[in-house]
Formats: structure tokens, C-alpha cells, sequence
């Protein structure tokens, strides 16, 4: 794999996890109206477990398919 699309495939990476593990949690706890704050707290908990091996499992798979 020449350089820039390690590079490139590093930046998407870290950019799609920020997004997945520390964008859309935030937005569960400051946005989310109608549920209390322990339930926001468990949904955003749960959105960073699945999402957490969501991105595990990806980029596993992409790895043994020779893609990163």
C-alpha cells in the first residue's frame, strides 16, 4: 500500500471514530429532550459500546480483506 491512502485510509478511520465515539454521544446527552438524564446516559453508553465494536469488527474485516 503506497503512502497517501495509508494516510488517507488513517484520516477517514479516525475521523468516522471521533464521529461514532465522541460526536453523536455528546449530542445524546445535550440534545436528547423527553428522557431523563440517566436514561440519555444509558443510551449514549449503549451507542458507544455497539459503535465502539461496530468500528472494531469493520476494520478488522477490512484488514483481513487486504483493504487497509
Amino acid at each position: 500500500m503506497k503512502w497517501t491512502r495509508a494516510f488517507l485510509s488513517g484520516v477517514v478511520i479516525v475521523a468516522a471514530a471521533f464521529a461514532l465515539l465522541v460526536v453523536i454521544p455528546d449530542l445524546i446527552l445535550s440534545e436528547v429532550t423527553g428522557v431523563e438524564r440517566s436514561g440519555r446516559v444509558a443510551l449514549a453508553t449503549i451507542w458507544f459500546s455497539v459503535s465502539l465494536a461496530g468500528l472494531l469488527w469493520g476494520l478488522r474485516r477490512f484488514q483481513s480483506r487486504r483493504i487497509i
